[in-house]
Order: C-alpha cells, then structure tokens, then sequence
C-alpha cells in the first residue's frame, strides 16, 4: 500500500516541477535543456534598464519598455547554452509604427555568438525627436544554428519580440559640480562637464544658447566634438589672464538657461573661483578634527537657532562628514594616506582647512547645515535637490596660521540647489563666517552665522546662528536673544 500511494505522489511532483519550469525557464541550465535566445531586457525598481553586463536575479525581462530618453537604448538578446564551439548569428528585424528615420540600430539585423559570449546587444541610438506615440518593435527570426529555439521554452513569456513605446521626451541639463577652485595662472585649463541625463540631440544643442555669463576675468571657453556620446559634453575654460592678487577674491559664474527643449535642473550654477589666499600652516590641519574615515557612517552633530512652533529654540541635527580630497599639488594638501606602498601615484591628500557634508554611498542626501528644517515639501534626492549635499562646506583659518587649537571659519560662498516634490528647484546663495575653538580636550566647537539668499524665498536674505561639534557629546546650550528664520513651503 505504501508503493501504491508513494507513485501518485511522485508523479504529482513531477507534474508540478514541469508546470513551474514552463512559466519560468530564465535559469534554465543542463545538457537536457535545448538552446535558446531571447531578449534579455529588465529594469530595476526605479524602472531604469539594467545595462549588461549587471546580473540581478530577481528581476524578470521584459517584453516591452517605455522610453523618453533620448540617449542610447540598449537591448540585451541572451543565448541559453553552454559554451559555443561555433559561432552563431541571430537575425532580427525591426518596424516601426513612426519615421523610419528617427531612429539607427547598432548591429542592423545580425547579432553574434561564439564562445563564453552568449549575449550580444542591439542599440537603439535615436536621431531625431519622434512624433507622438510612436513605437520600435524588433524581432528575433531564425538563427544560424537549427537547433536553437526562437524565444523561451514556453508560451506564456516567449521574448522573441521586444516592444519600445516612445513616450513623451524628457530631456534636462545639469553641472554634476557647483564650484571649482583654481590657482589664477594664465593658461590655465579647467574642465568640466555638462550632463544630459536623458541624453540630446548635437542639432539642438549646437543652436542652443546654454549659459548666462557673469565674468570676472577673462577666458575662453570650448568643448569637446560630441561623438557617440550623448550623456555629457565635456568643457574646457582657458584663463587668458594671470589673477595673482592674493588679496582678491576672483570669482565667474556660468548659469545654464533654462529652455523649453533643454530646462536646467539640479545644479544650475557653475562658480569658477580663485579665492583669497593666507599664510597658513597645513600641520594645523583643522578639518581633520571633524572627520574619521576609518568610521564611514561618522556624523558632526550641531544646532541651529531656528522656530519651533513659533518659538526660537535650538534645534539639534547631524550630518555625515567628510574631508575635501586634492591632488598633491594644492597648496592646502596634506598627506593622508600612502596606501602602505612607495609608489607616490596612489596617495591620498586631503584639503587641511576644509570639510563637506555627503551621504555614504547612494542616491539620497544628508542634512547640511540642518537646510531640510528650512523647508517644507522639499525632495530630498540628490538629483533634485544636491545642495543638501555640500561637499566643500566649511573652510579653517588658524589663529596665526598656525594655531591647533582655534581659529576664524567661513561658510565657503556658493550656490546650492534645491527642488519642491514637484522638481520645481530653486538657486540659494550661501555665506558666511565665525569661529572654531577647542572648548575641552578633543572637543572642538565651530560657531558661525550661516546666510541664505533668495528673493522668492526668503524676499531677500535668512540667517541663523549655529554650533557644530566633532562629538555628539557637547554641552547644553543657552537660548540665545536674537530673531530666528523659519520654515518656508517650497
């Protein structure tokens, strides 16, 4: 009776094990399993395309993907099968529901497998905009080898065919940097890039007027042939005049236009400064008080004098900390690292008498400054809202330039952007200054004045007092007289 009831049993299993696989095969593997190509398409969660050759397998490929970027779309095809002894070609072919012409694809009709290579990619480079609800669908044909199936080994989810819907086209610029220092010497090179993180077209972009200029030198200013590249134009800004006046704070600033085809966001504001330069020692080494790198998740904790329910009181906040890391050659550059080799290629400088705010890896911000209790309906993601990581915050003037134990401190002067949940953003120029001072053994306090200027919000300039600390232990702090800012709906 035991065999009688074990056989249905079994065959029940083995009639669920065949219907699970005939849904799902993507992991198919063993010399019993025929060959098979299909398209391989999937995207994370934030429903941008995972690019091969990054594996993730939990997701699922897709069928179809709707696109309104205007950058390169890339279709990954996979072959089910264990190394190739021969080379296989898989045809494909494609239609299209608008102008042929708006799109190229990047192999046309042939793709190739051979060896240890068992995907290959078809790229979808788009030449002009497309009309509205205009569609791409491309197809897997026939293959060189009669023994590879066209598409899954099933009929629920075949992916011989892969849909591209052309949404409505999103296209957007930003500088990835709001500031960049320079040493002031003519013919001097600086280079910096303007992303397009959707992509564009080289014939709009030629016509268009991108930037606002506000000079305070002279340069000229040239970019790089686009090529196939369409994330970025890489720039290039040669000084043509010596700014050696160390007295003298030189400062241009380029602001991309915001445009119906192109609108500026993130940050709008790209600041080329030379700034002020003293006499200071760089063993003082201030800024090395408020980080620790040998701790990735290290904070400075502070306060900010600010409403409370219609009432001034200190409120706490802390943000991660970070150095400000130069080349050797800066004259603020200190040794911070030889990585354990003589090779001097692989050291790490840092800056002295600077720190920054920035998240630890990821795409979120961290709360410079306590900037997220001005606000209200603020976006906290970096790409709408960088100013909430300012990455070159504060700057350190020992006492005599070489003082270890206090000093004056400025709030670097800066542009920061920040954007409502809408993405509707807004561009805050920051400022300001104090003191920094060892107040017991190892606890140093920097107290400043922080300004933040925007006519729209604030009708013209908001300050608050704060206390920063390289300790979340620090002492309680007395209520100060004087006004305090509040929050404003973005």
């Amino acid at each position: 009776m035991n065999r009688i009831k074990f056989i249905p049993a079994l065959s029940i299993a083995i009639i669920l094990l065949f219907a699970a696989c005939s849904k799902d095969d993507y992991k198919l593997g063993g010399e019993n399993v025929d060959p098979f190509v299909r398209f391989n398409f999937m995207t994370k969660s934030d429903n941008i395309p995972l690019e091969y050759p990054a594996v993730n397998a939990n997701l699922i490929p897709r069928n179809s993907f709707e696109n309104t970027a205007v950058k390169t779309l890339k279709i990954p095809v996979a072959l089910t099968s264990f190394s190739l002894k021969n080379a296989v070609t898989v045809n494909f072919s494609a239609t299209t529901t608008g102008a042929t012409d708006s799109y190229s694809l990047n192999p046309k009709t042939t793709l190739t497998f051979e060896g240890s290579k068992l995907t290959d990619t078809v790229f979808v480079s788009f030449d002009k905009r497309w009309t509205q609800n205009q569609s791409i669908t491309l197809k897997l044909e026939n293959a060189s080898d009669p023994n590879i199936h066209i598409g899954n080994l099933n009929t629920e989810a075949t992916n011989d065919t892969f849909k591209i819907d052309l949404g409505t086209i999103s296209t957007n610029y930003t500088f990835p940097i709001s500031k960049i220092d320079i040493k002031g010497v003519k013919g001097e090179v600086i280079n910096f890039k303007v992303n397009f993180p959707n992509g564009f077209f080289p014939s709009e972009v030629d016509k268009l007027e991108m930037f606002q200029f506000l000079n305070g030198f002279d340069y000229e200013l040239t970019h790089d042939d686009y090529g196939t590249n369409r994330s970025s134009i890489n720039y290039h800004l040669k000084l043509l005049e010596d700014l050696q006046n160390d007295d003298v704070y030189y400062e241009s600033s380029l602001t991309l236009v915001n445009t119906a085809l192109y609108p500026a966001t993130g940050n709008k504001i790209l600041q080329i400064v030379k700034p002020i330069k003293s006499a200071r020692d760089v063993k003082a080494n201030p800024a090395s008080k408020f980080y620790d790198l040998t701790n990735q998740f290290y904070l400075t904790y502070g306060e900010n004098w600010f409403d409370k329910s219609g009432t001034c009181a200190w409120q706490a906040f802390n943000a991660f900390t970070f150095p400000v890391v130069v080349t050797k050659d800066n004259p603020n550059a200190i040794l911070y690292s030889d990585k354990g080799t003589t090779n001097p290629n692989d050291d790490i400088y840092h800056d002295a008498f600077k720190i920054g705010f920035n998240v630890v890896s990821g795409t979120s911000t961290t709360n410079s400054f306590n900037l997220k209790r001005w606000f209200t309906n603020e976006s906290t993601a970096a790409a709408n809202s960088p100013g909430f990581n300012i990455t070159s915050a504060l700057e350190f003037f020992p006492d005599n330039g070489n003082s270890k134990t206090q000093g004056k401190v400025l709030v670097i002067p800066q542009y920061i952007t920040v954007a409502n949940t809408t993405k509707s953003s807004h561009s805050i120029a920051i400022s300001g200054e104090g003191t920094y001072k060892e107040i017991s053994t190892g606890l140093f306090e920097i107290s400043f004045e922080l300004k933040l200027t925007n006519q729209e919000l604030f009708g013209g300039t908001a300050t608050s007092q704060y206390k920063i600390y390289n300790n979340k232990t620090y002492p309680k702090l007395n209520p100060i007289n004087e006004p305090c800012a509040k929050e404003v709906d973005l």
